[in-house]
């Protein structure tokens, strides 16, 4: 885990070194500090030498003055690397998600992702500015007072070593009791997140459904228990600081005493002494400056541990060492697949497909929610791989392309369709950035977009809201499709992505698909036989498996779950979704 996060540091090496250096030059400065003091009193003060005095003042001053310049620089080089260390760490974060395939996004919650980005980065940047800052002026102060204390009285010193054996043991307790609690903590972030997410996203359904107590009795729960384990936390946290009280007071009151004796005796000075509890109350409270570094690493562990988790998830799916990176043309086979979402677990979502496609030919899959239609698509960009068999695409199995080079081919509308915050070209050019103008109205008009864009007062500069909230889903999806349109693929895939537009509309679409792509593979999923049958071949899936590949007449001649399909829609029975009596072609 520290190997991984380390290696985020980068250009920031420097400044992670310079800060550390310039706080040791500050400790020694103010370490020296109390020494010239001792010399001031002892032979200054005490000796009625006024010359000593101003001597000693001066060296005192320009300490004092080198102390501070050195403060300041370290504070600012430990401000830079952490900054910079909490952006690379979002930087690799993100970089590394986008080189997730489905099944490695598929383990992470959009919360969880959002969290180690935000909070866990946050306390990984604070923990890392402690380190560089107190955890090295701690430890430095602590050392250097420790030897001027033994250099000024032995017996004295003693009285230290006690006191830091039993601080040490109360510090051990307090942190093993709390890493396990701050490992809850954040998963319970995770929780709270979720919720908020959900609930903003579907702000409208929660509304029209009038849930909103409930919403709100569920994120006070999240928010509850988040609550209980910080107080558990803290509780613990909360005897750190009476300890070192006791500790500290206890030293000093052992230290009047002793020191008392040891002046009446003359073993030692007043000034010595004046040393001795300056030089106390710095070894004190670099041990609270240690104890609050031991608190913040112990938060910052858990943080630790989630963030290298995602960066050190590897991609499921990679390029092969030599990738083809031309795709000849749009022709598709699959040979015998079977697949699953989670390999060996003997739960497959497709079985044994055989299916053969030739390039330019239109082909609608239609069959029950769950059946497999999206699946079966996801594998020709290859954002899956099968188990068995394989896909190919121009003849060649997709595992040997470069999978930017065979994604650039396949354009895909999805189920639910995404625009981005931005103007409608901006959206348009994701299909292809240095798009014209032109070329983005042709697209739209060939998707049957351009009839409302054009009503809009900016038309083709109006600025889209996040996620598209500001248009309709019927045009959303039209623009998904002229998004689509523009990169000029070799397959279309339309993932029922004209459910939300009218059947003329539907219909005036598939039309511009046969006339201006006509050298493209395009598969249509729908839920719609309208939508279908006009295809050169309709496949009809049942259970993950091919239950008919023929053209609409034929299947409705031979193919029993395909005609109850198309009678239940064009009689107005009902949704071909519900399950058909059994024993008819095996379905259930």
């Amino acid at each position: 885990m520290i190997r991984t996060l380390l290696k985020q540091i980068r250009e920031y090496k420097k400044a992670s070194l310079l800060a550390p250096l310039f706080t040791g030059l500050e400790v020694l400065m103010e370490v020296l500090i109390p020494f010239v003091t001792a010399s001031i009193i002892d032979k200054g003060i005490e000796a009625g030498n006024i010359n000593q005095v101003y001597l000693y003042g001066g060296i005192m001053l320009a300490m004092a003055f080198l102390s501070l310049a050195f403060g300041v620089l370290a504070g600012k080089y430990a401000a830079r690397a952490s900054s910079g260390f909490a952006c690379n760490l979002r930087e690799g974060i993100y970089e590394n998600i986008q080189t997730f395939s489905f099944s490695n996004i598929d383990k992470y919650s959009t919360a969880g992702l959002v969290t180690r980005m935000t909070t866990d980065v946050t306390n990984i940047q604070n923990a890392y500015q402690m380190i560089l800052r107190i955890a090295v002026r701690a430890p430095l102060m602590l050392i250097c007072s420790m030897i001027m204390c033994f250099f000024i009285s032995v017996k004295l010193s003693s009285i230290f070593l006690i006191a830091i054996v039993i601080l040490a043991a109360a510090l051990l307790f307090i942190m093993i009791r709390t890493t396990k609690i701050f490992n809850q903590v954040f998963r319970k972030y995770d929780d709270l997140n979720a919720s908020v997410q959900e609930n903003v996203s579907a702000i409208r359904v929660v509304k029209a459904f009038v849930r909103e107590d409930y919403e709100n009795s569920k994120f006070r729960k999240a928010a509850e228990k988040l609550y209980n384990l910080f107080v558990k936390a803290e509780g613990t946290l909360a005897f750190n600081n009476p300890i070192m009280m006791l500790v500290v007071y206890g030293c000093i009151i052992a230290l009047s005493w002793f020191g008392a004796q040891f002046i009446v005796a003359g073993d030692l000075t007043t000034g010595e002494l004046t040393s001795m509890f300056s030089y106390v109350m710095s070894v004190l409270m670099s041990l609270m400056m240690l104890s609050m570094v031991f608190v913040m690493i112990t938060m910052s562990a858990a943080s630790g541990k989630r963030i290298a988790e995602v960066l050190e998830e590897k991609a499921d799916l990679s390029n092969p060492q030599h990738p083809e990176i031309v795709v000849p043309d749009g022709r598709i086979d699959f040979n015998h697949v079977h697949f699953s979402y989670k390999h060996g677990s003997g739960e497959e979502t497709l079985h044994d497909i055989d299916l053969h496609i030739q390039s330019g030919e239109t082909i609608g899959i239609i069959g029950g929610t769950g059946c497999g239609k999206s699946s079966l698509v996801n594998l020709i960009s290859r954002l899956y791989d099968v188990d068995e068999g394989s896909v190919c695409v121009g003849g060649k199995d997709v595992r040997m392309y470069d999978m930017e080079a065979l994604r650039n081919q396949v354009a895909v509308v999805l189920q639910k369709n995404v625009l981005f915050s931005g103007t409608i070209l901006d959206n348009l050019r994701w299909g292809k950035e240095d798009a014209t103008e032109e070329e983005c109205k042709e697209a739209c008009r060939q998707a049957c977009a351009d009839e409302f864009i054009e009503r809009f007062p900016d038309q083709y500069h109006t600025w889209i809201e996040q996620g598209g909230s500001n248009v309709s889903g019927g045009q959303k999806q039209r623009l998904c499709i002229a998004r689509a349109l523009l990169k000029k693929p070799k397959i279309l895939i339309l993932d029922d992505s004209t459910s939300a537009v009218d059947t003329a509309t539907d219909a005036k679409i598939r039309d511009a698909f046969a006339h201006t792509i006509p050298g493209t593979t395009k598969l249509i999923i729908a839920q719609r036989v309208s939508s279908v049958q006009d295809a050169d071949r309709i496949l009809v899936l049942d259970n993950g498996a091919v239950n008919g590949f023929d053209t609409h007449e034929n299947l409705l001649k031979e193919n029993r779950i395909y005609r109850e399909i198309y009678e239940a829609q064009t009689k107005g029975g009902g949704d071909f979704d519900q399950p058909l009596e059994k024993g008819k072609d095996g379905a259930q």
